[in-house]
């Protein structure tokens, strides 16, 4: 868990949980269920392995995923939401819904209009 440290208001916690460049990302492609490692690499476009791994373990450490580890060959490790993770993720989603407007609006999404 997160460090005490008295905060001013809610956003100063809940953005020491995702703050960052893939943690919100990462929550949002765990959104509709369990997924392995290789899978969420693919889906979370431009993050390094290294930056994945660090990442996912400072989720887990925050207690916003779970990582469920299988004894079989080859190895399978899944990525899943807690309930903690899933409310973040509700607070998310008219992020999410903003962030697409704004960058559709800007020309940087795909798809968008030049």
């Amino acid at each position: 868990m997160m460090a005490e440290k008295p905060y001013a208001c809610g956003v100063g916690p809940a953005f020491d949980v995702v703050g960052g460049k893939w943690k919100a990302v990462i929550l949002w492609e765990l959104n509709a269920g369990p997924v392995r490692f290789g899978e969420l690499k693919r889906r979370v476009v431009g993050v390094t392995e290294k930056m994945l791994i660090q990442q996912l373990r400072e989720l887990e450490r925050d207690s916003l995923i779970t990582r469920e580890v299988f004894s079989q060959v080859p190895p399978r490790v899944d990525y899943a939401l807690t309930s903690w993770g899933a409310t973040l993720n509700a607070a998310l989603a008219p992020v999410a819904d903003w962030g697409e407007a704004y960058a559709r609006t800007m020309g940087r999404y795909p798809g968008a209009a030049s």
